[in-house]
């Protein structure tokens, strides 16, 4: 069977070391592929950075910085520090010395004309991820947001340098209109048995790949069956700031709003199905009112039992009888 994951940052990093840990249990046959969030990508200091995917190659690696939720454990900060030092990059986004060892790399391959998707197989052969991953676009289409004043900035200075707290009023992304999926991406759906959205960010995380142009329409024609799990518990965010993403799209930081805002796949949407955590069971029946068949399962994903048990759940639901 094969296993297609949506999304980006570290919820959906915690995901996917959740499923491939089910793979594992239930037999380890099974292929994951993961679409990956490029639209919070940028460059700093003349290299180009990717968070959200970079958030996935160290946490399935095992070399991420569990307490931080970002960047390589045992790191050291020498390298940013002369950075800042000589004003080529700011004071609030620090970046470690083996992290800049991967942009270094990242930079120097698509400086000598590798695509996106290549420079991601190249990161992803260093270690047995048991996962593949795929840039949702091998095109720059670096997220801004819309401040109240109408000046735009870009998402990472509005998220790490003010975290979220300046009112915005909506978030672009430069030059989508131009992008195509990846081929990997669009394989990847087409030829997955489940699709999963993880629970990511749903506005700049998962957003901006349904933002792709084709993406949308190659998610409507899958044969497989399109499961999301929800970010949000008891109308609070699990990680991050999401709430503030979106109140700024005028939507509740609820589990039954994000499934909405996201839609039922037979209406035009994009979900078959939708896990909620128990403590948000009562949006189960005005879910599959709308057509979105909802499960109330335990979400928190504390170690490896409970994060495999989550995957496990979600592809349940996926190959349940409609």
């Amino acid at each position: 069977m094969r296993f297609t994951v949506i999304g980006g940052g570290v919820g959906c990093a915690r995901f996917v070391r959740g499923l491939r840990e089910h793979v594992r249990r239930t037999g380890g046959e099974d292929r994951i592929d993961v679409v990956v969030n490029t639209a919070d990508d940028w460059w700093v200091s003349g290299l180009r950075i990717a968070p959200d995917h970079d958030s996935l190659l160290y946490a399935l690696a095992g070399v991420n910085d569990a307490e931080r939720g970002w960047g390589r454990a045992g790191e050291t900060e020498r390298v940013s520090a002369e950075l800042a030092a000589w004003g080529t990059a700011p004071e609030w986004f620090t970046l470690g010395d083996l992290d800049l060892g991967t942009h270094i790399a990242r930079t120097a391959w698509l400086r000598a004309g590798l695509t996106v998707s290549e420079v991601y197989r190249r990161l992803g052969s260093r270690w047995d991820l048991g996962v593949t991953m795929h840039p949702a676009t091998d095109s720059e289409i670096d997220t801004h947001v819309i401040l109240a004043d109408g000046d735009p900035i870009h998402f990472q200075e509005w998220w790490v340098h003010h975290r979220a707290a300046l009112p915005a009023t909506g978030f672009v992304q430069r030059g989508i209109e131009r992008a195509v999926p990846s081929d990997g991406a669009l394989e990847a759906i087409s030829g997955a048995d489940v699709i999963l959205i993880a629970p990511s960010n749903p506005v700049v995380s998962v957003g901006p790949v349904l933002a792709v142009p084709e993406m949308r329409e190659a998610l409507a024609v899958a044969d497989a069956p399109i499961v999301g799990v929800s970010g949000i518990i008891s109308g609070a965010v699990v990680r991050g700031m999401a709430d503030a993403c979106l109140a700024t799209i005028g939507v509740e930081t609820s589990a039954e709003a994000v499934a909405e805002h996201y839609g039922a796949r037979a209406s035009g949407g994009l979900l078959d199905g939708w896990l909620v955590d128990e403590a948000d069971a009562g949006a189960v029946e005005p879910l599959e009112r709308i057509g979105i068949r909802t499960r109330a399962v335990p979400l928190w994903m504390r170690d490896a039992d409970t994060s495999a048990r989550l995957a496990g759940d979600a592809v349940a639901l996926a190959l349940a009888p409609r």
